[in-house]
């Protein structure tokens, strides 16, 4: 979506959070969640500074990873390049499990199964000064303001971060989709 990649380009702190998960050439890795979806839903709201960014979530698919902590390592060397994120790493081949779902497919695949559909968008630096964005649901809701809840979750469970998340608070423009 050449808005995102747009808005991002403006952003220097999400350029080199970008530019150092590309320094990792993990297979399928992307920068997700918050890190795009707040930047838009801000950009949306015409606020003049960036919600600050509770987590920074790097998904990559590589379903030949044997070692289950591996991610601690990736996580390390982001911390080392931009100390002040709280980086997440997870391999999105392996999610499946701790979700109680069949084997994911792809990266892609796995944002299908995130709690709430605007969550499920992801960028990543392909080449210099050069981006891809995907999202699992389409762009036109995340745009739209909307927070809808993703029917493969419990309600609850998207119920919850709405509500914990605060994010009806932060970006009063929203509204909740069934």
């Amino acid at each position: 979506m050449d808005k995102i990649i747009e808005l991002v380009a403006q952003d220097p702190l999400r350029v080199k959070a970008l530019d150092a998960v590309a320094q990792l050439k993990l297979p399928q890795c992307y920068i997700a969640a918050g890190f795009v979806r707040n930047l838009v839903w801000d950009h949306l709201h015409q606020f003049a500074q960036s919600t600050p960014l509770n987590d920074v979530d790097v998904i990559y698919f590589d379903d030949s990873e044997t070692d289950v902590n591996r991610y601690l390592a990736y996580e390390e060397k982001l911390k080392q390049l931009i100390p002040q994120f709280n980086w997440q790493v997870r391999n999105q081949a392996k999610m499946h499990l701790r979700n109680n779902d069949v084997p994911y497919l792809n990266s892609l695949d796995a944002m299908r199964h995130w709690p709430e559909q605007e969550t499920a968008v992801a960028i990543r630096k392909t080449a210099k000064s050069e981006y891809e964005c995907i999202a699992a649901f389409g762009f036109e809701s995340l745009f739209a303001l909307q927070v809808t809840h993703n029917p493969l979750r419990p309600r609850e469970v998207f119920d919850g971060r709405v509500e914990n998340k605060g994010w009806l608070k932060k970006w009063p423009l929203l509204k909740v989709v069934n």
